[in-house]
């Protein structure tokens, strides 16, 4: 009789909702094999569900942005759920056309809904045709006053986005990220970047503990020659292209530094104001760098108004194997081809 009381109160312990067998339950999101979920540890981000969004054709969001996941959910306590651009055979395809090439062609990002769920979304999509029904979730994210982060693309991440504020549409690079692409300021795929801090910024919580900030993608220019951000931002990095794919590579002494970090307020169409977050680097070669890495965490606590909870010494190591792909749209050299959500995990 006792062996069976003592077997009973051990089940019960499994079954308990605070046990740790129970832990995945915890994710707000329920697990599927279109989308990635990564319930989170401890630590400051705790009950905070981070959406993650790769939906790019050239810097492999794909990579990238399930190992971000991982270092939030891993090292800083945060729920992470990665959507992905899938073809009809629900694979991760990075080799998709845009309407650009194809005018029939329409995306499919499967778990948009959960947005309704999400305390922050970082968004890494370039020119891509979503569905009607699949925009009003990111309209009614825009208007829920929660807060975003943009990398490299996607600052021209949509075509035939219709979202309209007091009756204006509005450009969501230019609008709510602060820039979008105009033009490759350094020479693509041929310079790099070395991040420079913005000296009357540099106490800025975003900029915590951040240092030797490079990466293998060139210089964005997101406003006219001779101007600046608009009105709102504040320029947190600048960029100064190389004179090739190196660190140690030395200045472009043609090409000026240029802004390629940020943060803003966006405010939408039910008057709630969410904070923004906006880099115009991050390939997932570019996250290989810590400096990025721990410039994009801490933007993410910034976000969610957690500023006073980050540590300049946190981790940011990345979690396991990271070894993506190149960047660029020569898919077979760089055996880019569809894969499963569950590759990336």
């Amino acid at each position: 009789m006792l062996a069976r009381r003592f077997a009973a109160f051990a089940l019960l312990g499994l079954l308990s909702p605070g046990a740790a067998p129970a832990r995945a339950a915890d994710h707000p999101v329920p697990e599927s094999p279109l989308w990635l979920t990564y319930p989170g540890g401890e630590g400051p981000g705790k009950g905070k569900h981070v959406v993650l969004i790769a939906a790019d054709q050239e810097y492999r969001s794909e990579a990238a942005l399930p190992m971000l996941a991982k270092v939030l959910a891993t090292h800083h306590g945060f729920h992470c759920t990665v959507l992905f651009s899938v073809n009809d055979k629900d694979e991760v395809d990075p080799t998709k056309k845009i309407r650009w090439e194809d005018k029939t062609v329409t995306h499919n990002v499967p778990g948009l809904e959960h947005l309704a769920k999400a305390d922050l979304v970082i968004l890494f999509s370039r020119l891509i045709s979503l569905p009607d029904a699949q925009l009003k979730h990111v309209y009614e994210y825009l208007d829920a006053g929660k807060p975003i982060i943009g990398i490299r693309t996607a600052n021209h991440g949509f075509l035939g986005f219709e979202y309209k504020k007091d009756g204006k549409k509005i450009d969501f690079g230019e609008d709510v990220l602060g820039g979008s692409f105009r033009s490759h300021h350094g020479r693509w795929q041929a310079d790099s970047t070395r991040g420079i801090i913005v000296e009357k910024n540099k106490d800025h919580p975003v900029l915590k503990g951040v240092s030797d900030i490079w990466g293998l993608t060139d210089v964005y220019r997101t406003f006219k020659e001779g101007g600046g951000l608009p009105a709102g931002c504040t320029a947190l990095v600048d960029g100064q292209p190389l004179k090739g794919r190196k660190p140690d590579d030395a200045p472009n002494p043609d090409l000026i530094a240029l802004p390629v970090a940020w943060v803003k307020t966006w405010t939408g169409n039910a008057g709630k104001t969410a904070r923004v977050f906006h880099t115009t680097m991050g390939s997932a070669e570019d996250f290989r760098n810590a400096g990025l890495r721990r410039l994009t965490v801490n933007a993410s606590y910034w976000c969610l108004g957690l500023e006073e909870k980050i540590d300049p010494r946190s981790k940011v190591d990345i979690v396991g194997e990271y070894n993506p792909p190149g960047s660029g749209f020569d898919y077979a050299k760089l055996k880019v081809v569809p894969r499963k959500p569950s590759y990336y995990k």
